[in-house]
């Protein structure tokens, strides 16, 4: 017999993720006293300390770190496994996880869901937007089982991933209608050195990328004359249609101020910033129906895009 229960392993995740006893049982809708005795039976079985119990401060000790790791993808499996008997009893009906970076997340995936959702009603969608790189680390551990993202990938996780090319998505720069460049339809690359940026602060991806293109075609990014950093494109969106400066954006961030004539996008002789948007999914990890249709609707998307 195994030294442990699927229960054993739940109370263990709670604990780690709740740092607290009290609040661990009230997640799994036990009692305190009943998930204490868990935790001591599952011990004694181990013949290990899961647990460090100092006070009031909870915590795992390294071999309570370890024994969670496996402890998650036994759990992770276990709802696989449940999901894929449910598809075959369902038919096109189920559950999906999805991820998105935080621009495509904002922007691009809410629509894509609306489309998804007309065709599918009956597939509930749960929908995740962090990092490229968290949300990449997700997809590894099986918390969620496909996701779009923009921004680079480690070489690290590109080994544990299935990266499909989606769409690109065109950074465009953009001015207010009061610009003194309004009236340019096109403008030189020197010309950039004539404005005032709004940027999102220098850890951004889109930030690095944006920099990186720049650099490739010859333009001196430390040269530009940055005037403000915000942390959101809605943000960089408002301080630019108020004329406070220029800014490269997402040109999918940007449909409804272009809709409203609240800003112009200005072109650039011999220069277009364009940044793949990747599909990226876990190997390893069962493929539902639902993940099928969901991917079938994307593929779908990107060659209409083409068209």
């Amino acid at each position: 017999m195994l030294p442990f229960t699927l229960q054993q392993l739940r109370i263990l995740k709670a604990i780690a993720t709740e740092k607290n006893f009290t609040r661990a049982a009230a997640s799994l809708y036990i009692s305190q006293p009943s998930l204490s005795k868990q935790i001591k039976i599952l011990e004694e079985n181990l013949d290990t300390i899961l647990i460090n119990r100092e006070r009031n401060n909870i915590s795992l000790t390294e071999s309570g770190r370890i024994f969670l790791q496996y402890s998650e993808r036994i759990l992770i499996l276990c709802e696989e496994s449940c999901r894929a008997l449910i598809d075959l009893k369902k038919g096109d009906r189920g559950n999906l996880k999805v991820g998105a970076s935080q621009t495509i997340g904002t922007y691009l995936m809410p629509r894509i869901l609306a489309l998804f959702a007309q065709n599918y009603p009956q597939i509930d969608l749960k929908v995740q937007v962090d990092s490229t790189r968290s949300i990449s680390n997700s997809i590894i551990k099986r918390e969620i089982d496909i996701a779009i993202v923009g921004g680079e990938i480690s070489k690290k996780l590109k080994k544990k991933l299935t990266i499909q090319p989606f769409v690109y998505d065109e950074l465009s720069l953009i001015i207010s209608k009061s610009h003194p460049f309004a009236l340019k339809q096109i403008i030189k690359k020197e010309d950039l050195y004539c404005l005032d940026f709004i940027t999102l602060h220098s850890t951004s991806t889109i930030k690095k990328f944006i920099d990186n293109t720049l650099i490739q075609n010859k333009i001196q990014t430390n040269e530009l004359r940055t005037i403000l950093q915000l942390n959101s494109i809605e943000g960089i969106k408002t301080a630019v249609s108020l004329g406070l400066g220029a800014a490269f954006v997402s040109s999918s961030s940007i449909e409804k101020e272009i809709q409203l004539k609240q800003i112009k996008i200005l072109k650039i002789e011999s220069l277009n910033i364009n940044r793949q948007l990747s599909i990226i999914s876990n190997p390893e990890c069962y493929k539902s129906k639902a993940f099928h249709l969901f991917y079938k609707e994307l593929i779908r998307l990107k060659t209409k895009s083409k068209t």
